[in-house]
């Protein structure tokens, strides 16, 4: 059993949590999931069965999409809906549809996120949580992230709806809580983020997704490849190497390959036979003639089948 199950993460359960459950419903031990998901948030989280676990390091590079509401006139300590309100202001004169749109193109491309205390990044040894969670406040580190776009989707923000919902898509690493909170602040108001759902992980979309419900149902009528997407499907960001018969051989023994004559565009790179993922090599870094294995699949029989 290898591949990989977008999974819709429901609200209220940790993404470890859907790994311990994917596990115990598929009875297989190697499972893994990729871009981790908050308790609050809900939407396509992409599960790592079996060999497919060996291509995890290599889904950091994902772009996602996101639905998010920003809510307008209170800023909270987790930049949510679960924080404390710390900053409260009425919105007497809503912005037009016009200043939010002209704000949220604003923030396309490269910009400087500083994350939440109420997160998981480190300093100093110790997660921001802990500190908070602590009462502690301490200089956070700032990180640059890319937003690809991002667009109002719905509504018209006035006194009695002080919320809009937006669609943004991203690079890694960007919290969605602090775009929220940003754009708040661009727009005069203190904001938190009141709901967020992913609909897209990279090449894994809504309409992919499947639920714990569709997981048993599959199970049960023995028909769980059905859900399972293949391993090079989560791979598309990466170019491919293609080998004939003979030179299978070699990958599946994980040796070293001469570099291709044909131009590879990324570094790693697939290395497949026909339409069989094979391994993922990179160029070989004191050996300029040469590529190397970093990940080996044993999912193949030999080549004299």
């Amino acid at each position: 059993m290898n591949g990989i199950i977008p999974l819709y993460k429901p609200k209220g359960i940790t993404s470890h949590d859907c790994v311990v459950k994917v596990r115990q419903l598929l009875q297989i031990k190697k499972v893994g999931h990729t871009g981790t998901l908050d308790p609050l948030v809900e939407g396509v989280l992409p599960i790592c069965v079996g060999e497919a676990t060996k291509i995890i390091p290599f889904l950091a590079d994902f772009k996602k999409t996101y639905i998010a509401d920003i809510s307008l006139g209170k800023a909270t300590t987790t930049e949510d809906l679960e924080g404390e309100v710390v900053l409260s202001e009425r919105v007497i004169q809503p912005p037009t549809d016009e200043e939010i749109d002209e704000v949220l193109q604003s923030f396309v491309g490269n910009i400087i996120q500083v994350p939440p205390m109420y997160s998981a990044v480190k300093v100093k040894g110790k997660r921001l949580y802990e500190y908070a969670r602590e009462g502690k406040s301490v200089e956070r580190p700032q990180r640059k992230v890319t937003i690809r776009q991002i667009e109002r989707i719905e509504t018209s923000v006035n006194p009695s709806n002080t919320s809009f919902r937006i669609k943004v898509t991203c690079s890694k690493g960007t919290y969605i809580r602090t775009l929220c909170v940003d754009i708040g602040k661009a727009l005069g108001y203190p904001a938190h983020m009141a709901y967020l759902q992913r609909i897209e992980s990279d090449t894994f979309h809504l309409h992919d997704a499947v639920t714990f419900r569709d997981i048993e149902e599959n199970i049960k009528e023995n028909n769980v490849e059905q859900i399972l997407f293949p391993i090079d499907r989560g791979l598309s960001h990466l170019d491919t190497f293609q080998v004939n018969r003979k030179t299978k051989q070699k990958v599946l023994h994980g040796q070293k390959l001469p570099v291709p004559q044909i131009p590879i565009k990324t570094d790693p790179f697939k290395v497949m036979f026909q339409d069989e993922l094979l391994a993922i090599y990179t160029l070989h870094k004191h050996n300029n003639y040469e590529i190397k294995p970093i990940r080996v699949f044993n999912i193949h029989k030999s080549v004299g089948e």
